[in-house]
């Protein structure tokens, strides 16, 4: 129940509450148990608020979930892939980086293990569809973004002409994701690093450089 008392006595007056740092705090309960195991009273409890201020500062759970994506997509976290794909020289210098840099982040005990975007849609119900499609969107986007430097790779003659960079993206967006599930059940960094060599030596083209 929305204690309205609550939202007139704030109206006009400043939160008295850190709004980014309650935004962090649902961000990781996120991230940890996944948009349909995490109740209200579990988010007002770690974000240290009350029902009203979290619907007045952010609305419903389902607005709080999107900001809470977008935040954990600013974090170095959410934007290593990114910046694996922008910062290196080659595709194959790319997704080794991105493999490796998995497998150190995932496995990190200062935050939950894996990744919040594949973690999220974990036990949602069919009334929250939307947050599966939601997040099912940012990885294929993902996915669409490695076919694109995959395509630039074989171009430019670093990938073969027999190669499918579609499928090649849906290889290490494969990888990637189960390595983000063996986090969560308990692998540490060394065995998924283990797992990253593994699937780099699947690379079918040029590794120099």
């Amino acid at each position: 129940m929305w204690d309205m008392g609550e939202t007139g006595a704030t109206r006009g007056r400043p939160r008295s509450f850190d709004r980014d740092a309650a935004l962090a705090a649902a961000v990781r309960l996120f991230w940890e148990r996944g948009y349909g195991a995490t109740s209200i009273g579990e988010l007002t409890e770690a974000m240290g608020i009350r029902p009203a201020s979290l619907y007045a500062a952010f609305g419903d759970k389902r607005s709080l979930f999107e900001e809470a994506v977008a935040a954990y997509g600013r974090t170095p976290v959410g934007t290593f892939m990114r910046d694996a794909l922008e910062q290196e020289p080659t595709a194959y210098r790319a997704f080794a980086r991105l493999l490796r840099e998995a497998a150190r982040i995932y496995a990190d005990p200062s935050h939950p293990a894996g990744c919040m975007v594949i973690r999220g849609a974990v036990n949602v119900t069919p009334q929250d569809a939307g947050v599966a499609d939601r997040l099912r969107g940012v990885r294929n986007s993902n996915i669409t973004a490695w076919e694109a430097r995959l395509r630039d790779a074989q171009r430019t003659g670093e990938l073969p002409e027999r190669v499918n960079p579609r499928a090649l993206a849906g290889y290490f967006a494969t990888v990637v994701q189960g390595m983000s599930q063996r986090s969560c059940d308990g692998a540490g960094p060394d065995e998924l690093a283990e797992i990253a060599e593994l699937a780099l030596a699947a690379w079918p083209g040029e590794r120099e450089g």
